[in-house]
């Protein structure tokens, strides 16, 4: 059933029909101030940046999307060799089928084979630690692919709205605390598209969490998704109810960053293109994770999806030359203006 229920998700996304419908990104909201005269030159622009110890060609993470769907192994397989070729991170899917069962659907070590260069992240359900899961499971799914950190998913709002939802969300706290301090790689908890707010992130912070993905909404909705798997009126009514829940991405990077000057950030969640991307970068995101933007590529061929960051880091690249930013660094304190006219 659990395999089944990925698949579906997998092929919900896949369709365009988990997406938020009112609520944006808030980057829409914002611009550069253009530089006319930027005095540099474009070719020089730096984009590396460093995550997990680990020399990044740009600032991009494929983020969790797959696991437990019998196409999760090829797709994997091609985010790994692109992830390798373009020098970017990669996040896999929720473990907890290859965990759980006799098939690991592709999780296993030949992703590090694949890509050996590059930051491989592990990933389970936060919501999994109070069904059983403790700091053995957590081992188990970094050693099996040779994970460089562990993500924790918070999805709350999509256990409520799923018939087979994980509910008992009481103590969790406590336990996320002790496996950001038992495990031998970082720990990093991501929300899966309602967006982590500073309250949480400082709460986070305080039991050693040093990395948030802020994943917030405008991007895939999980409530959209599970309102389509609906098989009753009354539970797509209630799922339909959240479709556009949670923060906008772009004001959950800034706020958490303004709490907490020094944590690491992802930034998630509608990401759309490379000009989003210098807007979260420069709003307090660290790094950039796509997940439903690449997903059809990746179904595709590692070329496809090496392709897609190539137009991301290009888009990325103009983004920088034209606020005069040499690196990411400046591009972090390029001059940003709320929009005020068409």
């Amino acid at each position: 059933m659990l395999a089944e229920r990925k698949k579906q998700h997998l092929d919900i996304v896949l369709s365009g029909h988990g997406s938020s419908t009112g609520v944006g990104t808030g980057f829409e909201r914002v611009r550069f101030e253009h530089v006319a005269l930027p005095e540099i030159d474009m070719s020089a622009i730096d984009l590396t940046t460093e995550f997990l110890g680990r020399k990044l060609s740009g600032p991009f993470l494929v983020s969790s999307m797959t696991g437990g769907a019998q196409q999760a192994q090829e797709i994997n397989h091609n985010i790994a060799i692109a992830c390798e070729a373009a020098g970017i991170a990669f996040a896999v899917g929720s473990q907890r089928v290859a965990i759980e069962t006799n098939s690991d659907w592709g999780m296993n070590r030949e992703l590090r084979r694949l890509a050996p260069s590059v930051p491989i992240l592990a990933n389970i359900g936060a919501a999994q630690l109070n069904t059983g899961y403790g700091i053995d499971q957590a081992r188990r799914a970094i050693e099996m692919i040779d994970a460089d950190a562990l993500i924790i998913h918070l999805n709350p709002l999509q256990e409520a709205v799923q018939p087979e939802g994980d509910r008992n969300w009481r103590g969790l706290t406590e336990k996320i605390g002790l496996l950001s301090q038992s495990l031998h790689v970082p720990l990093v908890v991501k929300e899966v598209g309602s967006a982590v707010s500073p309250m949480v992130a400082r709460k986070l912070a305080s039991l050693g969490v040093g990395i948030i993905d802020v994943a917030g909404a405008g991007g895939t909705s999980w409530a959209a998704v599970e309102a389509q798997r609906a098989t009753t009126a009354s539970e797509a009514a209630i799922a339909s109810a959240f479709v556009d829940w949670g923060q906008p991405t772009a004001y959950a990077i800034s706020a958490i960053r303004k709490s907490l000057p020094d944590i690491f950030i992802i930034g998630s969640g509608g990401v759309r293109n490379g000009v989003d991307a210098a807007k979260a970068i420069r709003m307090g995101a660290n790094i950039v994770g796509q997940a439903a933007s690449v997903l059809r590529s990746a179904t595709s061929s590692p070329e496809a999806v090496a392709d897609h960051f190539e137009v991301m880091s290009a888009q990325l690249r103009v983004a920088c030359f034209c606020t005069g930013s040499s690196t990411l660094a400046d591009l972090r304190i390029a001059r940003l203006e709320a929009t005020s006219y068409p």
